[in-house]
């Protein structure tokens, strides 16, 4: 949030006034970073109603956290630099050494409290401290939702410099709470190893910066729309209708981005196992069920490559909840085919889940009607 004066009144103030996406936006982000972990974070999975739950801790410590708030946000476009060259220098140590600790900090220091969660994140997972990754996860998704906000990589952030005066909260919190459900996401599983966390993250700000200027002039038009009253309904889809498209992609790269940071941490702590480890074999095979997505049956096929393994072969939703269990019980070496008929399945994003003593593998499954 903007730290820019020093009374504790204002600085509320304008504390409440940018909480980034609302808490109905974060969770969205948190919870749908589940639908991106690939068959090696199915142990995981049960994480999905935790960092929902979490996702605005890093708001609620604004009120007691003087330091809280200049993790929120950066006024990229006060620096100079960026405005010539579209970068500004990304380490700590360098922008410190150029423009001073107290300009850094009012200006905003999100890219460097993202990177700083994502390495307390590497040090949870390094000790097995499962507990406390969860919660530090929720904070990386919030601080990588930040990211994805444009109206907090800019000084202009509330439309305060060019006639927008509260577009702010228009956009992340009132046109995002109306328009929730129409957020769809379905996963990406495609997770990669980062390199370079800095540069992943500037990267991430660099583009997202982009879309300021359409959020500016989307709500110039919802103000025409909504015959000049930005509390209407016809301002408020007029809004969307105008800004969904790239709304959306914010909010699904968000969600991808916060799965590939807490994959890459993970591996990078030596891929430890939230399950007690004593390696045991399961199925050899478990074959993407047909059809994919489906609307009434499907059809599971996998094999056993030990005699008399004990199976317990499991439907569960994104948040880790058990929707069946097709099997369980101890099965010998062989093919096994499944067919599944749910009745009375929401649509939506489910995983198919084999578990064997403490090995657990996974494929992703859709049902849409």
């Amino acid at each position: 949030m903007k730290k820019r004066i020093l009374s504790i009144l204002s600085l509320i103030l304008i504390s409440v006034l940018l909480i980034s996406w609302g808490s109905t936006g974060h969770k969205k982000i948190n919870l749908n970073a589940c639908l991106s972990f690939n068959y090696q974070m199915a142990q995981f999975l049960s994480w999905g109603t935790s960092l929902q739950n979490h996702a605005s801790d890093a708001d609620d410590r604004k009120n007691t956290d003087p330091n809280e708030s200049p993790k929120h946000f950066i006024d990229i476009d006060s620096y100079a630099v960026f405005n010539a060259q579209h970068r500004i220098p990304q380490t700590w140590d360098s922008i410190n050494a150029i423009y001073g600790n107290a300009y850094v900090i009012n200006e905003g220091i999100l890219p460097w409290a993202t990177v700083t969660t994502y390495d307390t994140l590497v040090k949870c997972f390094q000790r097995s401290d499962f507990a406390k990754a969860v919660l530090i996860a929720a904070d990386l998704g919030h601080y990588v939702g930040d990211g994805h906000m444009p109206l907090h990589l800019t000084k202009n952030y509330d439309g305060q410099l060019t006639n927008n005066s509260g577009i702010h909260s228009r956009y992340e919190s009132t046109m995002i709470t109306a328009n929730i459900t129409q957020l769809v996401y379905t996963g990406d599983t495609t997770l990669n190893v980062i390199q370079n966390i800095n540069q992943y993250v500037f990267d991430y700000i660099y583009n997202n910066y982009k879309y300021k200027d359409s959020v500016l002039i989307a709500d110039s038009i919802a103000k025409v729309a909504g015959g000049g009253s930005t509390s209407s309904s016809a301002y408020t889809q007029s809004l969307w209708y105008q800004t969904k498209n790239y709304t959306t992609l914010l909010f699904k790269n968000a969600s991808h981005r916060l799965a590939e940071l807490i994959y890459t941490a993970w591996v990078n702590a030596g891929s430890p196992s939230g399950i007690n480890e004593v390696k045991t074999s399961v199925a050899a095979e478990f074959e993407q069920n047909f059809p994919n997505p489906f609307a009434n049956t499907t059809t599971f096929h996998f094999k056993i490559i030990e005699h008399n393994q004990h199976i317990v072969f499991q439907i569960k939703d994104v948040k880790g909840q058990t929707i069946a269990t097709l099997k369980d019980g101890n099965l010998n070496t062989g093919d096994y085919i499944i067919n599944w008929t749910p009745a009375n399945l929401p649509d939506g994003i489910y995983f198919a889940v084999i578990q064997s003593g403490n090995t657990v593998i996974s494929q992703k499954i859709l049902h849409f009607k």
